[in-house]
């Protein structure tokens, strides 16, 4: 069966593991090798397991560990056109392959679609492993496009993100400037327009959501979770009968493993 590792999710870095004990992908890797490293063996996989890094964009938070982890276990990453021409100048000797017609990786098949974050070309991930389960991640997204609703759907375990509660950004410490980049439809989505979606993607047979890339400053867990339980509550689903949910940590010092 499948493997989720959420290694790491926020704004201080973004890496998860998706595959067996023995093999699978980095999607991102923000934090150092070293970090990584250790996240990953604390979820009981060895580093050599991994086969490739796909990268969703070019932000440090997500690909700030790419080049020392790449070059040490000779890894090849994957990225459309335009998040590798933005990080390749960081990835000198590394192989860098474009992922737009999708690429068979660790037994699995890995399919990207497109999302709006202000960056160069940024991409979610849609994963079918071995076993033919289903997994997605879609996170620094300004809003739920067809796209990233179509991948979302009928998967088996999916991350979305879930980064602020609109009110704590409005009131918080943040640059208005920055306020207004986080809420438009190129910045983050919100706890509510996440937990919208929710009944959804119930309905069309997702069972395990994990709400990633929480805003430290202007959202808590807490305040993810009430939303999107509010959500599901309101559309008759039962936490823990119809679904499990819940959030991706900062660091995942607990070593939690989803298996799905």
């Amino acid at each position: 069966m499948a493997r989720l590792c959420p290694l790491f999710s926020g704004s201080g870095g973004n890496s998860y593991y998706i595959g067996s004990r023995s093999q699978g992908v980095l999607i991102d890797a923000g934090p150092s090798c070293r970090r990584v490293e250790g996240m990953l063996r604390l979820c009981g996989v060895e580093p050599q397991a991994v086969q490739a890094v796909l990268v969703t964009h070019e932000h440090t938070d997500h690909v700030g560990g790419v080049r020392v982890l790449a070059r040490k276990y000779d890894l090849p990453v994957y990225g459309t056109p335009g998040t590798l021409d933005a990080i390749s100048s960081q990835l000198a000797g590394v192989e860098l392959i474009d992922i737009t017609g999708g690429a068979e990786l660790a037994g699995m098949r890995v399919e990207p679609f497109p999302i709006s974050h202000d960056c160069a070309q940024p991409v979610g991930y849609r994963v079918k492993t071995g076993d033919g389960r289903k997994f997605c991640l879609a996170t620094d997204l300004g809003y739920l496009s067809e796209p990233v609703k179509e991948a979302l759907l009928g998967c088996d375990a999916v991350v979305l993100e879930s980064n602020h509660d609109v009110e704590m950004l409005r009131t918080g410490p943040y640059h208005p400037q920055l306020k207004r980049r986080i809420l438009s439809s190129h910045g983050h989505l919100s706890n509510d327009a996440c937990a919208g979606i929710l009944p959804t993607l119930v309905q069309s047979g997702v069972r395990r959501f994990v709400l990633g890339h929480l805003s430290d400053t202007n959202n808590t867990p807490e305040r993810a979770l009430e939303a999107s339980l509010a959500a599901l509550t309101q559309a008759g689903y039962v936490r823990d009968v119809d679904y499990l949910l819940e959030t991706a940590p900062v660091e995942n010092s607990q070593g939690n493993v989803m298996i799905f």
